[in-house]
């Protein structure tokens, strides 16, 4: 999955939080000053040639929809994320989280505890 702009996450949010549009619609969703349509519009061309969106045409107007889900895109993010800045290892981000005390040694414990019980239904559902 390629990597976005902030500008093109940007819009792709208003696509999973509104469902299929027309760029024109996209214009409604911003305060003054407005982007131009023709930015708008070659943003979401990006957007489309990256795989993201795709299009149904009406006339000679586009609705485009989005073809990846937000939840994917948060995955496929912090799987990025992982890869570049910790090595692939998700103990290294814990730490760094623990170390940089954004997460408490009693958070910690908890998600651990939350881990355990989430196991344990898992293997009871077999």
């Amino acid at each position: 999955m390629k990597t976005l702009t902030a500008k093109e996450e940007e819009v792709m949010g208003f696509f999973w939080e509104k469902g299929p549009l027309f760029v024109k619609q996209l214009l409604d969703f911003y305060d003054e000053p407005r982007p131009h349509f023709n930015t708008l519009s070659t943003i979401v061309r990006g957007l489309e040639e990256k795989g993201y969106l795709s299009h149904t045409s009406f006339g000679n107007t586009y609705q485009y929809y989005a073809l990846v889900s937000r939840e994917d895109f948060k995955r496929q993010t912090l799987k990025g994320v992982i890869s570049k800045y910790f090595n692939n290892s998700y103990l290294g981000v814990v730490s760094s989280l623990v170390r940089e005390e954004e997460i408490s040694l009693d958070e910690l414990k908890e998600l651990i505890r939350q881990v355990e019980e989430d196991a344990d239904k898992g293997r009871q559902n077999r």
